[in-house]
Order: structure tokens, then C-alpha cells, then sequence
């Protein structure tokens, strides 16, 4: 009969010890698995998002003089980037502008992040409404004086963290 009672007690721990470590262990696992798809969701939204910075040019005219092409009293250094990928990308006034010289670029705040003073950038769709694939995106770098005619370099990275670089010379 004590065989039979101790058994008995085992097995009752055994349950009890087995619940309690599922109830830890389940928890985990399912932590575990949302983060695995998320993580697999961001790598899908990478994988299918892409630009291309096609063209990049100053208000320069081919002697080096400052020619203002809007007539805004602003220098601005223009950069043309066309979505390559195969989805509309968003929050484009949260992306990152970095431009400067070769060797001393630094990131360019937005017109709304920089509280009016320059530098600052711009954006606006060229051909479409929102930034869907094929779609290009023209952003203005704007300065007070002009530019020193240089190599300049210019990296543009969307929220989602794809980027493209370019380098031009004015």
C-alpha cells in the first residue's frame, strides 16, 4: 500500500511539475514565434523595397555661377530618387537625407525638424500621388548662400532602412 500511495504522489508531482513548466514554457514559445514573423515580416518589406537615386544636380549654372532656377532666393541642390522596389513606400518626411562634400557630409534635417534654419530638405512626387513603384521623388536640399563648386555625396534611406548613394559635382 505504500508502493501504491508513493506512486501515486509521483505521479501527482510529475503532473503538477509538467503543468508548471509548460505554463513557463508556453508563454516563451509563442514569444519566440511572434518575434520570428515579425522578424520575417520586416525582412519581406526590406526584400520588396528598393530605390534608386537617378539623378542629383545643384543650381549651378556651367560656369559655376549660382543660377536660381525657382526664383525662391534659396540655393538648392536637387535629387531625384525613383522607387525600384515593388511596394509603395511611406513616411517620407521621416527619411534621412545625408549631403555634403566628399569626406564631410552630414545629415540634413527636414523643413519641419529644422525650425527654419538651414539646412533643410524637401520633398515632392514628380508623377504620382504617393511613392508607389516607378514612382519618383524629387527632394530639395536648401541652402542659404551657395555651394563651393565640389564632388558632394548624397545617401538617401527610408524609414524601412533601404538606402541608395550618389555622388555628384557642381
Amino acid at each position: 500500500m505504500d508502493k501504491t500511495i508513493t506512486t501515486a504522489l509521483f505521479i501527482v508531482v510529475s503532473l503538477i511539475m509538467a503543468l508548471m513548466l509548460f505554463n513557463v514554457a508556453y508563454p516563451a514559445v509563442l514569444q519566440g514565434g511572434d518575434a520570428i514573423t515579425s522578424m520575417t515580416d520586416r525582412t519581406e518589406e526590406r526584400m520588396r523595397s528598393q530605390i534608386s537615386v537617378i539623378h542629383a544636380a545643384g543650381e549651378l549654372d556651367s560656369s559655376g555661377w549660382w543660377q536660381d532656377a525657382n526664383g525662391n532666393g534659396d540655393f538648392e541642390v536637387f535629387i531625384w530618387a525613383k522607387n525600384v522596389g515593388s511596394t509603395r513606400i511611406i513616411a517620407l518626411s521621416q527619411m534621412d537625407v545625408f549631403f555634403g562634400p566628399e569626406g564631410d557630409f552630414a545629415r540634413i534635417p527636414n523643413q519641419a525638424e529644422a525650425g527654419g534654419s538651414y539646412p533643410y530638405w524637401t520633398w515632392e512626387l514628380e508623377n504620382a500621388s504617393e511613392w508607389t513603384p516607378t514612382a519618383t521623388l524629387k527632394i530639395a536640399v536648401h541652402y542659404l548662400f551657395p555651394l563651393t563648386p565640389n564632388r558632394f555625396y548624397v545617401k538617401l534611406t527610408t524609414p524601412n532602412g533601404i538606402s541608395d548613394e550618389f555622388f555628384l559635382s557642381m
